[in-house]
């Protein structure tokens, strides 16, 4: 049965942000907002060492988060490159201040680490920063940092996409070693972006209740001259049910349709007329239910910092997201598109479960497709996020090292 919501129109601030910073921070944001327009300042930062995106830190690398002032509230720091995330235990100081790792625990080598934190300042107001870094490979080694997560549960629309951290040049034979199968089996294939990065997927999405398993056998597998590969391990992660949301930024709604009915009619605010959303195919890659978007990461200069976005959504690496919104009118919503190219569903303040954006984010999956339409901007580019649905079959498998 199709089931239309028809959400109520309560006082709430919300109007569309949009444009995440690609490592950790997020930008991009529409409407007025007095505090969204103030430039980030050195005493609200949450400072990460080692610093977003840095590498080669070495097992014994300092590793702290910290405030000028405020407290924080959680830290986690985990490494997600391996048969199952595992955490660096570590305290949070009395004062609030600073984490730091417990003393003995070591990072290990050839592995990729997210730090997850919240604070909240002296007027307790909360802020999120999520970053991440990799460890030192031994020398002529590589590594492939590959998502989705082992023993994770994703959407029908998940590519597996592998990120190396030196240049392939033997890609043939570096594709040979890393299998993808399914059950039930269907045809994947891989397809390279660059000399770095390796995506595998089939020519429609997986069906529901799929098995797929990620064998790599890199280990003395050369891939450049002096070169050789480090891995031998096998992943897999199962494909739930079937959901993909259309986002019509002309019609200013979002229709999501579940296992082939559609479930839900929610109004939206897409990117302005300045900022235009990415048309095309893109897949959620990362959720956090707060993070913080600042215009500075991602060309905006200090139009805006919002240290508190609710129920965040990855869609690309350049910083397109779907999010909520609690500052601007609720008028926004169906009605005017406004963002710097995000897609926003109104909100509350901390994020509210019973609002759209909390509704869409407590039913959404990474691996969920988020289709773009009626925008005029161009289709996003295939390897901006996990885009490569926007490709026919045709053309991903003549991306194929093995013909």
């Amino acid at each position: 049965m199709r089931h239309v919501l028809k959400w109520a129109r309560r006082s709430a601030l919300a109007a569309l942000t949009s444009t995440a910073l690609v490592t950790g921070l997020s930008g991009c944001t529409g409407g007025a907002l007095d505090i969204a327009s103030k430039p980030r300042s050195a005493e609200e930062a949450i400072r990460v060492v080692p610093e977003d995106g840095a590498k080669d830190i070495g097992p014994d690398g300092r590793l702290e988060v910290r405030l000028d002032e405020g407290r924080l509230e959680r830290v986690a720091v985990t490494r997600i490159e391996s048969d199952a995330p595992t955490p660096i235990p570590g305290t949070i100081s009395h004062d609030g201040l600073r984490w730091r790792p417990h003393p003995g625990a070591r990072l290990a080598t050839a592995a990729k680490y997210r730090v997850d934190a919240v604070a909240l300042d002296g007027h307790g107001r909360r802020s999120a920063r999520h970053t991440t870094f990799t460890t030192v490979v031994p020398e002529h080694r590589f590594i492939g940092y590959f998502k989705p997560e082992n023993r994770s549960t994703v959407g029908t629309g998940m590519i597996v996409s592998v990120n190396f951290n030196r240049k392939i040049q033997d890609q043939a034979a570096v594709q040979r070693a890393i299998r993808v199968t399914s059950d039930p089996p269907v045809e994947i294939v891989g397809h390279w972006f660059g000399a770095d990065r390796l995506d595998f997927r089939p020519e429609r999405y997986w069906a529901p209740g799929t098995t797929v398993t990620v064998d790599i056998q890199l280990r003395d597998v050369q891939g450049a001259p002096g070169s050789y590969g480090v891995q031998r391990r096998t992943a897999s992660f199962t494909v739930g049910r079937h959901q993909v949301s259309q986002v019509d930024a002309e019609a200013k709604t979002m229709r999501v349709w579940r296992d082939g009915g559609l479930i839900a009619t929610v109004p939206i605010t897409a990117g302005s007329a300045k900022s235009t959303t990415y048309n095309g195919k893109m897949v959620v890659s990362e959720m956090f239910e707060v993070t913080r978007m600042d215009g500075d990461t991602v060309g905006f200069g200090g139009e805006y910092d919002i240290k508190d976005v609710p129920h965040a959504m990855r869609l690309t690496r350049s910083g397109t997201f779907l999010h909520g919104n609690y500052w601007a009118s609720r008028d926004v919503f169906g009605q005017t598109n406004v963002s710097h190219g995000c897609v926003g569903l109104r909100d509350v303040k901390g994020g509210g479960g019973s609002t759209p954006a909390g509704w869409f984010f407590d039913r959404t999956l990474i691996g969920d497709v988020i289709e773009v339409v009626n925008s005029k901007e161009r289709i996003v580019a295939a390897n901006n996020g996990l885009s490569g649905w926007n490709l026919t079959w045709e053309r991903w498998k003549q991306g194929s090292a093995l013909g």
